[in-house]
C-alpha cells in the first residue's frame, strides 16, 4: 500500500518511489536537474519559492521542493515509525 509524503504546499510524493532527497547546492545535482528539465522529467513543486530539496524517484522523475531535505526526511521517518506501529498492532491481534 503506497503512502504519500507531503513535500510542501499541498504537494505529495509516493514514499515507495523515493530513492533520494538531496540538497540542490552541489554542481552534479544542478546538472541532473538541468538534464531532467531538458528531458521533461522534472516536476517543480516549489510554487515559485527557492528550491531547497531535490527528490529523485525510481521512475526517473526529479521533483523540486521548497522544503529542507531534513524536513522531508523527518516526515518520511515519522511515516515509517507509524507503519511499524500499525504492523505491530496487527500482529498482536
Amino acid at each position: 500500500m503506497s503512502k504519500l509524503i507531503n513535500i510542501g504546499f499541498g504537494n505529495v510524493v509516493n514514499s515507495e518511489k523515493v530513492v533520494a532527497v538531496v540538497s540542490p547546492e552541489a554542481a552534479p545535482i544542478k546538472r541532473m536537474v538541468q538534464k531532467a528539465k531538458e528531458d521533461n522529467t522534472l516536476v517543480d513543486a516549489t510554487v515559485g519559492r527557492r528550491t531547497k530539496a531535490v527528490i529523485f524517484t525510481s521512475e526517473g522523475l526529479v521533483v523540486l521542493s521548497a522544503l529542507q531535505p531534513e524536513t522531508i526526511s523527518r516526515r518520511f521517518n515519522a511515516q515509517g515509525a507509524q507503519l511499524s506501529e500499525e504492523q505491530g498492532d496487527a500482529e498482536d491481534e
